[in-house]
């Protein structure tokens, strides 16, 4: 597959001016730490705090939200009630323990609770109404954390009720034993569910490849509509080219396409998207390759050799690229698909500090209105009002997800903070 670099120039960007919150109605005794910038016509509130470190979220079919509690700690359901045009939490409960370190989803009936840790992903019966979870039944084992990147986000899709997605991330910034799927790293797989029910799978051995040569996914979300499978890439620090030092702006973060599961054919299913060997640019003039453009695939010192034309012609791009080091950690789309949803975790490896914040990107009939080589597809939703104060004193989106209403719910993990995005 070729980089796509004759795809026009998509429209400009929506015009979004990000101004102060104007003093929001709270819930009882709920404070949050931070007064966040709003893109025009969103507004938010602070839903929650206190958590431990909350990763994922799912909101259940009662409308509750579920919280995967990073470090192992757990999944928290918080039952929520309108309070005047603000929602609060009624009830705050532990409802598994030790189970999960990031993902975590629900089945289309809303019936069965996945969760997901470094080492495997865990099965349980779910009651939305009662909040009651069943055993756990490990359903897909073997991927222990092994050096860099614990993460192990997962996805159950509509489309095909019987399939989890499970993405696991490389070993290392530059993991070279990547360029085979024999690794079972820097990929995303497909389980069936019924089966890991009877036996385990082995994500070393078992599952479908659905792509590779994705570094390190944290999060990955299906199409309401349409169906497609969209990821989100966290690409390599510390990038050098020649012996010239250009990580600062490159390589681009990216959104990848994954296809319709369910589709009789699925071309995009198997593709190789370079890594460890070739990354997208983000800033191409800063690279200094003759006619590379934003998204291009170009292979940096350091990484296995691969032949003169291999990034170029023989790997996949991603759809759309965002600034450098802004770290997408998770994807949702609108109930309409008219614009997706992505939380940006922002990355200790850029100075000036960039991410942090949560963008939108519009869509039309299941894919992106800007052209591949966009750098103005990102609408500004929710950010700090002091970008220069991150990592440390500031809220650093993670999960997304939506209620029925149309609320958009964000966790901050350093911060310990539900958020909800009101407009979205």
């Amino acid at each position: 597959m070729g980089h796509l670099s004759n795809v026009l120039a998509g429209a400009a960007a929506l015009a979004a001016v990000l101004v102060p919150e104007a003093a929001a109605q709270s819930c009882s005794g709920v404070t949050g730490r931070f007064q966040p910038r709003m893109g025009s016509g969103y507004r938010s509130s602070v839903l929650a705090t206190g958590l431990r470190n909350p990763r994922h979220i799912v909101v259940d079919s009662a409308g509750n939200l579920l919280v995967a509690e990073g470090g192992s700690q757990g999944i928290r359901r918080l039952v929520l009630q309108d309070n005047g045009n603000i929602v609060c939490v009624s009830s705050n409960t532990q409802i598994a323990s030790g189970s999960t370190n990031h993902g975590i989803a629900l089945s289309g009936d809303g019936k069965t609770l996945f969760a997901s840790n470094n080492a495997a992903v865990t099965a349980y019966s779910y009651d939305a109404a009662t909040g009651q979870v069943g055993t756990g039944k490990q359903i897909v084992t073997g991927m222990a954390f092994q050096g860099t990147h614990p993460t192990r986000a997962i996805a159950v899709s509509k489309w095909s009720p019987d399939t989890i997605l499970v993405a696991r991330g490389s070993s290392s910034n530059i993991d070279t034993s990547t360029t085979t799927q024999t690794s079972a790293r820097s990929m995303i797989k497909a389980f069936s569910i019924s089966k890991g029910m009877q036996t385990a799978h082995s994500y070393n051995t078992g599952g479908e490849v659905l792509a590779w040569g994705l570094r390190n996914i944290v999060g990955m979300t299906e199409d309401p509509l349409f169906g497609g499978v969209w990821s989100v890439e966290n690409q390599m620090d510390d990038l050098r080219l020649n012996g010239r030092d250009i990580h600062t702006d490159n390589p681009a973060e990216r959104m990848s396409y994954h296809g319709v599961l369910n589709a009789t054919e699925n071309r995009y299913k198997g593709l190789n998207f370079g890594y460890p060997s070739c990354v997208p640019a983000w800033d191409p003039q800063n690279v200094g390759i003759s006619g590379l453009l934003v998204g291009g695939l170009f292979k940096p010192d350091g990484v296995p050799s691969v032949a003169a034309d291999e990034c170029a012609n023989n790997r996949m791009t991603g759809r759309l690229h965002f600034h450098a080091h802004t770290a997408p950690l998770d994807v949702k789309f609108n109930k309409n698909s008219t614009a997706a949803y992505i939380a940006f975790h922002g990355s200790w490896n850029r100075n000036p500090a960039d991410g942090y914040r949560v963008t939108r990107v519009d869509f039309k009939d299941g894919q992106p209105v800007h052209a591949v080589t966009s750098k103005t597809a990102q609408v500004p939703v929710m950010e700090n009002s002091n970008v220069g104060a991150c990592p440390n004193s500031c809220f650093r989106p993670v999960g997304l997800d939506f209620d029925q209403k149309g609320r958009l719910f964000v966790s901050s993990d350093t911060s310990g903070e539900i958020y909800v995005i009101y407009g979205a």
